[in-house]
């Protein structure tokens, strides 16, 4: 996943881009589940919160990685 997506004569990295989509999605998931109620049986919240913003990080670099080979 090396590589830079040009926008308007800047140069980001899809790193960068894959995290921001991946926190976006964190963002979304968190307030499915808080109207759900389902961090009544997580035990701690933000540990929950950060595992989940890093799978939803892997599964876009690893979406991107395979669309872009």
């Amino acid at each position: 996943m090396i590589g830079e997506v040009e926008t308007s004569g800047v140069f980001i990295p899809i790193a960068l881009a894959a995290g921001v989509l991946a926190f976006i999605a964190t963002l979304v998931f968190r307030r499915i589940l808080r109207a759900l109620n389902a961090y009544a049986f997580v035990w701690h919240a933000g540990l929950f919160d950060v595992a989940m913003f890093v799978v939803l990080w892997w599964l876009v670099a690893y979406a991107v990685g395979s669309v872009k080979t």
